[in-house]
């Protein structure tokens, strides 16, 4: 009895047929991030400790979903956690990254901006504080921005935009995740796309949904390369 050919792996959003040198990325990438582990809290940027480790930073308004997106990429329920009260966390916290108890990236969840309720005094003090983190932290190597696409990028979106301009010029990283796609038609997610990629002025834009596990792969593979740029393919660690 003849064993029948194997079926080439499939995209979980798109049933599409997935590369098989692709596939291993993706698996390797997402494993990688499994290993995302909570290091350090603090108010200011003079307290976080000084890393050599490149640094990837995750922002976005508040209820963009960005605690949910770091949970999903890294398969992990309660590593970000999100206020009940939007706007109330109003620490950076790090998470180391590495396999086999090795760290060689540093995720960096800051606080979300724009919630009505913080008191004006706090906004002006987060605003300073994002902005010299930013601006001045030397290991940050790529910033991933939060955006519900039913809203679009919003002002303060495009005010961080601006902010990190000259760095993006000089080589620091991009991705805007638009969250919370499932809530959107197939046309609604194209146009939506394509606004923000003209918007985004180079930087890279992709659909995201935890709850379909759409962009999710992707998103994981690309921040691997952001931080392994000397491998050319994420290589399985035995």
């Amino acid at each position: 009895m003849t064993t029948p050919p194997r079926k080439p792996a499939t995209h979980p959003h798109t049933k599409s047929a997935v590369d098989p040198a692709m596939a291993e990325r993706f698996r390797t990438a997402r494993g990688w991030l499994h290993t995302a582990h909570f290091l350090t809290s603090a108010p200011q940027l003079e307290h976080l400790p000084q890393l050599d480790l490149p640094e990837i930073a995750f922002v976005g308004r508040s209820n963009a979903g960005k605690s949910t997106a770091i949970n999903t990429l890294t398969q992990q329920t309660r590593l970000a956690f999100a206020s009940k009260t939007p706007g109330r966390t109003q620490h950076i916290n790090l998470f180391g990254v590495g396999k086999q108890k090795v760290d060689d990236a540093v995720l960096a969840d800051l606080p979300g901006y724009g919630y009505a309720a913080v008191p004006r005094e706090a906004k002006l003090r987060w605003q300073r504080v994002m902005g010299n983190y930013l601006m001045t932290r030397e290991n940050l190597r790529g910033i991933v921005l939060m955006c519900d696409p039913r809203h679009g990028l919003t002002e303060l979106d495009e005010i961080l935009l601006e902010v990190i301009r000259p760095r993006v010029e000089q080589g620091l990283k991009f991705l805007v995740l638009l969250t919370k796609a499932d809530k959107l038609t197939r046309s609604e997610g194209a146009k939506v796309l394509s606004i923000v990629r003209l918007q985004a002025g180079g930087g890279e834009v992709k659909l995201f949904s935890a709850l379909k596990q759409q962009g999710v792969d992707e998103a994981a593979e690309l921040l691997w390369r952001w931080t392994h740029p000397e491998d050319e393919e994420p290589k399985e660690t035995p």
